[in-house]
C-alpha cells in the first residue's frame, strides 16, 4: 500500500479478522521487542499472521513475531499483537498505526502498548518498568504525525486534544498491582524517536534535559491514533537498556541487548498487565 489507509482499508482488514475469530476484544495489547512471550498467556487463542490480513503491516525485526493472537486474559476478551511495524522500516505514519485503526472497528476500547527503551532517567535500571504519563512526540514535533492529512470525522476529530492521552484509571490500577506484586515500576516521560539509530550521548544528554525519561522508537504514534478513536490508553516501558551520555564510553547500544533484557522484563511485565487486567 503506498497511499494513506482509509476507513475501507480498516473495515476490510477487521472482517478479515473476524473471519479467523468472532470474539470481540475489548482491550489490545502491542507487545515490544523481546515481549513477545506474554501472549502465552492468552487462553483459548487463535492466531493469525499479519500477512493474511489484508493492508496490515508486517514487521520486518527480530523480536517482533507478526501474528496476532485473540482470546481472554484475566476474563477480558483480548486481542494481541506479537510486534509492531516502525517508522523506520520505511513504511508511513498512517501504515504504522492501521493495526490501532482496524482495533477500534473492532469495538476495542482499551489499548495497552508495551515497548522496549532505553532509560534517560539516571534512576532506572535495567529489568525496570516505567509507566508512561506523558510523551514527547519528537517526530511528531518535525511534521510526522499520523493525523497529518485529510481528516476523517466517523473516526475522529480534527484538532485532537493530548492533555490526557495515558488514561489515568489505568495508571492507578497499575501502581496499584506494582505496589502489590513488588514490581520495580517507576512512572514517567516517554520519548518517541524515528529511528533505527540509537542515540548519541548528546542526543541522551538533550533529550534528558528537555525533560524525558526514557527513549525508543515506537509507541507515540499508536497512542496519538488511539486517541483519536477515543480509545483508553495506557502504556508500559521495559527499561531494556541504559542510555549511554559520554563519548567514548565502554558501553555500546545492541538490538541484542533489548533481547537479552527481555527475558527479565517478561515475567515483570505479565505481572502487572495481568494484574491490571484481572481488575478492569
Amino acid at each position: 500500500m503506498t497511499s494513506a489507509p482509509t476507513r475501507q482499508h480498516f473495515e476490510e482488514a477487521a472482517a478479515a479478522i473476524r473471519g479467523f475469530s468472532p470474539l470481540q476484544p475489548r482491550v489490545a495489547l502491542v507487545l515490544g521487542s523481546g515481549l513477545n512471550p506474554l501472549a502465552d498467556q492468552v487462553e483459548d487463542a487463535v492466531v493469525v499472521r499479519y500477512g493474511d490480513i489484508p493492508h496490515f503491516p508486517v514487521s520486518t525485526i527480530a523480536g517482533h513475531q507478526g501474528r496476532l493472537v485473540i482470546g481472554h486474559l484475566k476474563g477480558n476478551p483480548v486481542i494481541v499483537m506479537q510486534g509492531r511495524a516502525h517508522y523506520y522500516e520505511g513504511y508511513s505514519m498512517q501504515q504504522v498505526t492501521l493495526p490501532v485503526r482496524v482495533f477500534r472497528q473492532l469495538g476495542v476500547e482499551i489499548l495497552m502498548l508495551t515497548n522496549a527503551a532505553g532509560g534517560l532517567n539516571k534512576q532506572y535500571h535495567t529489568g525496570d518498568m516505567m509507566l508512561i504519563n506523558d510523551h514527547i512526540n519528537y517526530v511528531g514535533m518535525a511534521g510526522e504525525n499520523p493525523l497529518r492529512g485529510p481528516n476523517d470525522p466517523e473516526l475522529g476529530p480534527r484538532f485532537l486534544d493530548m492533555s490526557r492521552t495515558y488514561d489515568r484509571e489505568l495508571r492507578e490500577l497499575a501502581l496499584a498491582v506494582a505496589t502489590e506484586e513488588k514490581l520495580p515500576l517507576h512512572q514517567g516521560v516517554y520519548v518517541g524517536l524515528a529511528g533505527p539509530t540509537f542515540e548519541t550521548p548528546a542526543d541522551v544528554r538533550f533529550l534528558r534535559m528537555i525533560g524525558g525519561d526514557a527513549v525508543g522508537m515506537s509507541t507515540v504514534p499508536e497512542a496519538i491514533v488511539a486517541r483519536h478513536g477515543g480509545m483508553r490508553v495506557m502504556g508500559v516501558s521495559g527499561i531494556s537498556n541504559v542510555a549511554i551520555d559520554v563519548i567514548d564510553g565502554e558501553g555500546e547500544a545492541s538490538h541484542e541487548e533489548v533481547l537479552e533484557a527481555g527475558a527479565l522484563l517478561v515475567p515483570r511485565m505479565t505481572s502487572l498487565i495481568c494484574g491490571v487486567l484481572a481488575r478492569l
